[in-house]
């Protein structure tokens, strides 16, 4: 099991000195002193509305947001992503677990074909400091950029101040970042993913979340990702779970992520919350005995199976 201590986290200069060692507290616990992050993404019911929630192929709990809460309660979780109001609304009856609030978001309505993305700001940084005085551990922000879009520029300099901001008050910041729009003609190509790597660490993130890079004729997915991990530098490198798939399936992409890309843990979200609370429980705990415990595909599917506690 990797394991970190206090003096092994490196702090960004951008904190403040009275905030260090609220940055250093909230890495740890983040990671769960491992500097590794397993992030429970459950900001897709803006990104996606309710088709990654209810329908064929998809636990009836789902429909109810407060299934997220209970797998992450129950589970095995570094953080729960999500936006400050449905944080606002159910952090009061799960007020254990570790927080990041999603800073922008939008729906998919709007397609690519229509207008380049744009996800705007949706809240300052001052109403999630307001909200972590109530006593949520509320250790990180989220914002997602769209490069390649004509709007990138915006998102950019959203993103900067508010890494700018999060930092000198301790907190955490995880980016997402998808090369999207009409520029785009490959979103999957490792060179732009390492480009998207390359941005976040420049912006000061703590981590990146990115698509992982379509596999080529030479090289598997997992080999490609390798070139945005180098890339992230100091910047912590994770990719997005996708659409629900076969638990082995998961756990071997997940386990070549980190120990062939060099990934630095995992983001997921509708593979963990489109199962029973039962399953995604125990998916929670398969993935963080890979993300955390550097324990083998065939560990983790046994945790999953129920075969191992």
């Amino acid at each position: 099991m990797p394991e970190i201590s206090a003096t092994d986290v490196r702090i960004p200069l951008d904190v403040l000195s009275e905030a260090r060692s609220v940055y250093v507290e909230n890495y740890l616990a983040a990671t769960k002193g491992t500097g590794r992050l397993m992030l429970f993404a459950c900001d897709q019911k803006i990104e996606h509305l309710n088709g990654d929630f209810f329908g064929p192929d998809i636990d009836p709990a789902d429909n109810d947001p407060e299934h997220l809460f209970r797998i992450a309660s129950e589970g095995t979780v570094g953080v729960l992503a999500g936006q400050r109001g449905l944080i606002a609304r159910y952090g009061a009856d799960y007020a254990q677990l570790n927080y990041l609030i999603k800073m922008n978001s939008k729906t998919n309505l709007v397609k690519t074909s229509q207008d380049d993305p744009y996800s705007a700001q949706l809240y300052s940084l001052e109403s999630v400091v307001a909200l972590a005085a109530t006593g949520l551990n509320i250790v990180g922000i989220g914002y997602t950029i769209y490069l390649g879009s004509e709007y990138e520029a915006t998102m950019l300099a959203e993103a900067g101040e508010l890494i700018a901001e999060a930092h000198a008050n301790g907190l955490l910041v995880v980016l997402w970042i998808y090369p999207r729009g009409k520029a785009v003609t490959n979103e999957k190509s490792a060179d732009l993913i390492a480009g998207a790597a390359g941005v976040a660490l420049c912006l000061g993130a703590d981590f990146v979340k990115v698509n992982p890079p379509a596999a080529s004729a030479e090289a598997s997915s997992a080999q490609l990702l390798s070139r945005a991990s180098q890339a992230a530098g100091r910047t912590g490198l994770v990719c997005a779970g996708g659409s629900t798939v076969d638990a082995r399936a998961f756990l071997t992409q997940l386990y070549e992520q980190i120990h062939l890309g060099g990934a630095s843990g995992n983001a997921t979200g509708r593979n963990i919350h489109q199962r029973s609370l039962s399953e995604a429980v125990r998916l929670t705990k398969a993935i963080s005995a890979i993300t955390l415990d550097d324990q083998s595909v065939e560990q983790a599917l046994a945790i999953f199976n129920g075969k191992q506690d």
